[in-house]
């Protein structure tokens, strides 16, 4: 259905006061029919961060064409899965001088306002940008702030943008393999002011949304500081650090990594952690950060998927419990392209390489873990979080039991964090449904439970 606006004369004002006096300008309705399939994006709100799920799209990697076309056409898809924030990995034209493979590192960019034509035109990105807003999904952009691409105009217009070596050589990121790129130099006031520039023009020429920033935590804090003020002056705006410092949630980021609780969840599921790790983690979080900060919790990611294995491989039998785990603990869950697909490769990194889209496993489970939160206040992750309480069983360093709440909502999570089967006690006395299963599940304090290895339940109130 098409827009359709139908101006009307304010008739009120004429009968009342007759005609109008000499001057007067005749005030207008506008009545706004819209495409029902449509939703109205408000701006970027503290209110949508407690209950969003984050997608990271691997444009070049997501399809056969892997382009801009071909991701917009699966956009409602995401929205199925409840999708609320599209993180997008780099878009620009990638630099061919030192670059790595066929096709080089999205992260080695050669100008920052423009799009890569591999993956299509300006045109088809504002579409993509269009189609995720009707469908109620923020967009954020992937920034790369601490290095460009050797071919980048700065390199032969403003060397002195850029870090050098004591001969006086431009040099890449000191301590990293990253040779395809040349480290920028944050003592250059000029470099942050158009640095600051690139940025606008994403936000306020393409109304994209905000920006998950590459290794912010090697940027100047204060850099980020002054430029995230001076962006939230165009708009509200959201901003992921590719980061765990608790510095850079103070002001300027909304959400940070959570790479430590990416850790123990790897090394309970191989068996090199037990459910006391998760504890102190818990804890350390409260003791670290703020209560109105919020972290990214996530089985897997571009860098774990292509350097450190996929989630079969560094979680195996695990990875649904941890998906899970993902969704229902504090904070923000990602998922990476492919993982609603139950993909089980190594993406390459510099070169074609691309998604089988067969529905599994993990399609379903997701969309019935978006749903909930979505939907359930006790999952609530963002600056005014739902309560967690960690619930005792008898055998806490092996099944973990806690409940979150918020505004009269339980929910009620426990997992067995171990390969075989466990008997287990649970301090709580409630009615409550096993929401995946849509089963009753009544438990009383001296009850005795048990679950297989791996296995948990999502408990939810009647």
């Amino acid at each position: 259905m098409k827009k359709i606006i139908l101006s009307l004369l304010a008739l009120g004002t004429l009968f009342s006061c007759g005609k109008a006096k000499k001057g007067e300008v005749l005030a207008e309705t506008k009545v706004e029919i819209k495409d029902e399939a449509k939703e109205i994006l408000t701006p970027v709100s503290d209110a949508m961060m407690e209950n969003a799920v984050i997608y990271e799209a691997n444009i070049r990697q997501y399809s056969e064409e892997g382009s801009f076309k071909a991701f917009t056409k699966d956009i409602p898809v995401l929205k199925q899965l409840g999708v609320k924030i599209l993180w997008i990995m780099p878009i620009y034209p990638i630099s061919t001088t030192k670059s790595k493979g066929s096709l080089g590192s999205y992260y080695a960019i050669s100008d920052y306002t423009k799009v890569n034509p591999e993956f299509g035109t300006i045109e088809d990105f504002r579409d993509l940008v269009k189609t995720a807003h009707d469908n109620g999904i923020y967009v954020v952009l992937d920034w790369v702030a601490n290095h460009t691409g050797w071919d980048h105009v700065w390199l032969k217009e403003h060397p002195e943008y850029y870090t050098k070596d004591a001969a006086g050589n431009i040099t890449h990121t000191v301590g990293t393999d990253w040779t395809d790129v040349a480290d920028l130099n944050y003592d250059n006031q000029e470099m942050r002011a158009q640095m600051l520039k690139d940025m606008t023009y994403w936000v306020k020429e393409e109304g994209i949304d905000g920006f998950r920033c590459d290794v912010a935590g090697m940027v100047p804090t204060n850099f980020w500081n002054a430029t995230v003020a001076e962006l939230k002056k165009i708009k509200p705006i959201f901003m992921l650090a590719e980061g765990w410092e608790p510095e850079l949630l103070e002001e300027a980021f909304d959400m940070g990594y959570g790479w430590d609780t990416h850790h123990k969840m790897n090394d309970i599921a191989q068996g090199k952690a037990n459910v006391n790790e998760w504890d102190k983690r818990m804890n350390q979080i409260d003791s670290l950060y703020a209560k109105d900060d919020i972290l990214m919790n996530f089985t897997s990611n571009h860098d774990e998927n292509s350097w450190n294995g996929t989630v079969d491989e560094r979680m195996g039998e695990a990875k649904e419990l941890f998906a899970a785990l993902a969704y229902v603990a504090p904070g923000m869950p990602l998922i990476y392209s492919g993982q609603e697909y139950d993909m089980n490769k190594r993406l390459l990194f510099f070169e074609k390489d691309t998604i089988i889209k067969k529905k599994g496993v993990f399609f379903p489970l997701y969309e019935k873990l978006g749903q909930l939160k979505n939907n359930n206040p006790a999952l609530h992750g963002g600056k005014n979080a739902a309560s967690y309480i960690r619930l005792q069983t008898g055998v806490d360093d092996k099944v973990l039991a806690f409940k979150r709440e918020k505004e009269g909502n339980k929910v009620i999570f426990i997992a067995n964090m171990t390969n075989e089967s466990v008997e287990f006690s649970l301090k709580y006395d409630g009615k409550l449904v096993d929401y995946l299963s849509g089963e009753s599940y009544t438990t009383k304090s001296e009850d005795a439970h048990s679950l297989a290895g791996w296995k948990y339940r999502i408990l939810i109130q009647e």
